[in-house]
């Protein structure tokens, strides 16, 4: 950056602002691409524990089924025989999507069945089914 001389009546030296504006907003371009969008399911539910639990990075569609068998996906309560359509539409726009079924300890092994069935024909094969890890008690 070259600095401007000017006469002496306008000896004005400040600081240009449109290379530090640059640098900002494309940080803020980077940042926004590099986050890693979450799919939430909305609710918690208490999820059985399991002694081979381990946490995977993978795993940013979440499906809830409540121990009452409502399913909840990205915060909304959905129907099983949406879960398919949803799914597929969201695995067009991004293809390595994966899902986590996360399905309450009371829940109808029934349901979590349906509901991983209706994400297969979704058209995504990665499906895992959550729980946590066994503290040793």
């Amino acid at each position: 950056m070259k600095a401007q001389h000017h006469g002496a009546e306008g000896e004005h030296h400040g600081i240009e602002l449109a290379p530090m504006l640059d640098f900002v907003l494309n940080l803020l371009i980077f940042f926004i691409m590099a986050t890693a969008f979450i799919k939430e399911a909305g609710v918690i539910v208490a999820m059985p524990s399991a002694d081979t639990a381990e946490y995977k990075e993978s795993g940013n569609i979440l499906i809830a089924v409540r121990d009452n068998g409502d399913i909840w996906m990205d915060k909304h309560r959905v129907d099983l025989r949406d879960i398919g359509t949803l799914i597929e539409r969201m695995h067009a726009e991004r293809p390595e999507d994966t899902v986590v079924v996360v399905a309450d300890k009371q829940s109808h092994a029934g349901i979590v069945a349906q509901v991983m069935d209706q994400v297969h024909q979704g058209g995504i094969k990665d499906v895992a089914l959550g729980a946590t890890p066994n503290t040793g008690e």
